[in-house]
């Protein structure tokens, strides 16, 4: 099918003619050759030749993959709507019917769309392009022939033109072909891109083939006829012959192993077709008791054929005169001709064949990998990088063939794991996948899968989901997408409760401290999320119900950020009598000077104690608060502030504080934070301790009960000498 040389549109015509009979057929491929002659009149390539040279040659690589009329008309039309002023989409249809002009519009570039970056621009191309033959799988048969001629003629854009063409077709349209089973087509692309990419590697490698070209040459036709006399004497039908590798093929095999061109073992390839399955094992037979096989180097693609339907049988073998080692592959004529042209030979048009639909429906029952490819053109993110991600990833890359229990094949890129498997086979089974079984043993859901594993998933539908950790495991990108999706429907679930928690949480603290509700509107709080560093009110009301905040700090910062007119001066004033010398012993033991019957209370934010500097806040309802000076809460007040102090004649109780201890996590840390606490006398009402195992660290949060800030600084000071320990910090809420 390599055809390098340019036809003309009558030997295009020939191509069609071997197996396009119908005349009204023939007719629409004319017509449709007129119509683009007509409208790229005066349209120039840059090699200098006339547009419609390109058009034929696309048509002409259609027909050589045996395509119908209609593909062969689209081809020949691919390029009409872009290029010609005064051809749209509306005009093909009207003159060639709506089939052809979809075929048209789904390989027309989109070039008129503007996008941020060149990644961004190809990106949302090829998803068009992909979605398009997840519609139609004849679109992608136009696309590669237009590529492949366009790669022939690259040596006539400029240098930097030639790489990004060339990177583009290397990294998508090539392994398109591949996963098509469209051999030539891939191999030429791919050497073609080589060329341009690597040219100084390409040379190497074309130079290294051609000084030893003769000499393969040579060992290879005395292979052949080894293997021909032998087979004669058996009187099975056959033809034998030697293929060269293709110049990257070689090149990836160095860099993947690390060998230089002398280790490569396949340079020496042999085929042989035969027309029958058991013919082809019969062969294999022979062969082995004649050769020694290299171990395991055999590979049986005709009992389990590739995702791209490719059959047959590989072996390695070692020549006994002279050491050479020969691949040999064995299979079928119709094999031969599917492993060369893919899809494009097993679906191949013939007269009275079934409508384009019908051909596209048979394509999906037979390639599992494409109704993967069609799913993932309905499901997957909107964003084109992330959607091109999981094609590179979990279509092109794809070449580990595991099977379900009941024989199914899966197939999934290197290195995934049961729970790749299981999304593959189904979103929900994946999401209550709880276990998994191995060729019949239960495995961890880590384990690496290979090909010929069968995998059993275990499902529980009282499952939890998947967790984060899943994310680090899996190695598509489908499962991974599917993971965060779940993850983030959940996360948006829970926080849905911890917002209505929260706003139940501070509905009932303030009915229960008798605070009018109307100051839970929003518009009342604003001031309130405000000042405590919250940006919305939901993350405020997750907040209260994850007691990042308490209760009681919303409910005294809620009269603080009242507006200024709901306590004047004079009010001010009337509560706190700077004249009034008579002295107040308040039942918390803070005396307060000029307070006649008024409630005086520890505020429960920085939990003051005997010996803390302190400084009283009068709030609007609830009396005056006292706080610790350095309370952040009421750094930013001044008039509501007012001089308070410990009473002398304090009755010994004992009083809570909150502390946080920072360290590196160790063995019995916290048995000895508990053993200083209690020989300092504190008593220990609550402990929460947590480590970061990427960084070694623990946290403690403590809650002590002490006797005055003397007692606290004593252990505060002890607890900073435990070994390991970095920091102490009491705790403001």
């Amino acid at each position: 099918m390599s055809h390098k040389r340019e036809v003309t549109f009558d030997e295009c015509l020939q191509n069609v003619e071997i197996y396009i009979k119908r005349p009204e057929s023939i007719a629409l491929i004319k017509k449709a050759y007129a119509f683009a002659e007509e409208h790229h009149k005066g349209q120039f390539r840059k090699s200098g030749q006339p547009y419609i040279i390109h058009c034929i040659q696309v048509a002409n690589t259609l027909a050589l993959m045996h395509c119908g009329p209609n593909t062969i008309a689209a081809g020949l039309l691919h390029d009409t709507v872009e290029d010609c002023e005064d051809v749209t989409t509306d005009t093909i249809a009207a003159e060639f019917g709506a089939e052809i002009a979809m075929l048209v519009d789904s390989v027309t570039k989109i070039g008129k769309i503007k996008f941020q970056d060149e990644e961004d621009f190809q990106a949302n191309n090829h998803r068009k392009l992909f979605i398009a033959m997840a519609n139609d799988i004849r679109v992608i048969y136009i696309k590669l022939a237009d590529r492949l001629h366009n790669m022939r003629t690259l040596q006539y854009m400029p240098e930097a033109k030639q790489k990004r063409i060339s990177k583009e077709t290397l990294s998508v349209y090539a392994p398109i072909a591949h996963r098509l089973g469209m051999n030539e087509i891939k191999s030429e692309l791919e050497d073609l891109s080589f060329k341009y990419l690597e040219p100084k590697k390409y040379n190497e490698i074309k130079e290294l083939v051609q000084k030893r070209v003769s000499e393969r040459d040579e060992q290879v036709q005395n292979m052949i006829a080894h293997i021909q006399k032998m087979l004669d004497s058996y009187k099975i039908p056959y033809r034998i012959f030697g293929r060269s590798k293709h110049f990257y093929s070689i090149y990836k095999k160095m860099v993947r192993k690390n060998k230089r061109f002398e280790e490569i073992l396949d340079l020496y390839a042999i085929r042989i077709v035969t027309d029958s399955i058991v013919h082809c094992y019969e062969i294999l037979g022979y062969i082995h008791a004649t050769y020694r096989p290299i171990p395991g180097r055999f590979k049986d693609y005709i009992a389990m054929p590739k995702a791209n339907l490719y059959q047959s049988l590989h072996t390695t073998i070692v020549e006994p005169s002279n050491g050479n080692i020969f691949e040999i592959q064995i299979r079928t004529e119709e094999m031969d001709e599917v492993a060369e042209r893919g899809v494009a030979a097993h679906w191949k048009y013939k007269e009275n064949a079934g409508s384009g639909e019908s051909v596209q429906k048979d394509i999906e029952d037979s390639l599992a990998w494409f109704r993967d490819f069609s799913q993932f053109s309905d499901e997957e993110s909107q964003d084109a990088k992330e959607y091109m991600q999981v094609l590179q990833k979990d279509i092109f890359e794809a070449n580990v063939y595991c099977l379900t229990p009941r024989g199914k094949v899966i197939t999934l890129p290197p290195q995934s794991t049961p729970i790749d498997f299981a999304y593959r086979i189904h979103t929900e089974v994946g999401h209550k996948t709880v276990g998994a079984k191995v060729n019949g043993a239960i495995v961890p859901l880590n384990t690496e899968l290979h090909t010929g594993d069968v995998v059993e998933i275990l499902t529980n539908n009282n499952s939890p989901g998947p967790s984060e950790d899943w994310i680090k495991i899996v190695k598509s990108a489908h499962a991974r997408n599917k993971i965060r999706s779940y993850l983030q429907r959940k996360n948006q679930e829970d926080q849905k409760e911890l917002i209505k928690k929260g706003e139940t949480m501070l509905r009932n603290e303030c009915r229960r401290q008798e605070i009018d509700e109307k100051l839970l509107e929003p518009k009342q709080l604003a001031a309130v999320i405000k000042s405590l560093s919250f940006k919305t009110l939901d993350d405020f009301y997750i907040g209260v119900a994850n007691k990042r905040v308490s209760l009681q700090a919303v409910i005294d910062r809620m009269a603080t950020t009242q507006p200024k007119n709901t306590i004047d001066d004079a009010e001010i004033m009337k509560i706190y009598n700077k004249d009034d010398h008579k002295v107040r012993h308040s039942e918390c033991g803070v005396i307060v000077q000029g307070v006649d019957s008024i409630a005086v209370s520890l505020a429960n934010c920085c939990s003051p104690i005997p010996g803390d500097d302190i400084v009283g806040y009068i709030s609007q309802g609830h009396g005056i608060k006292v706080h610790r000076a350095d309370c952040p809460n009421v750094a930013h007040e001044k008039k509501r502030l007012i001089p308070v102090e410990w009473a002398d004649d304090l009755e010994e109780k004992q009083y809570d504080v909150k502390l946080v201890i920072y360290s590196d996590d160790r063995n019995y840390l916290l048995s000895d934070i508990v053993t200083v606490v209690q020989q300092c006398n504190a008593y220990l009402m609550h402990v929460d301790s947590g480590v970061d195992q990427n960084t070694l660290t623990a946290t403690t949060k403590l809650t002590v009960s002490v006797r005055d800030a003397d007692h606290l600084r004593t252990l505060m000071s002890n607890l900073k000498k435990v070994r390991s320990v970095n920091d102490v910090i009491r705790t403001v809420q």
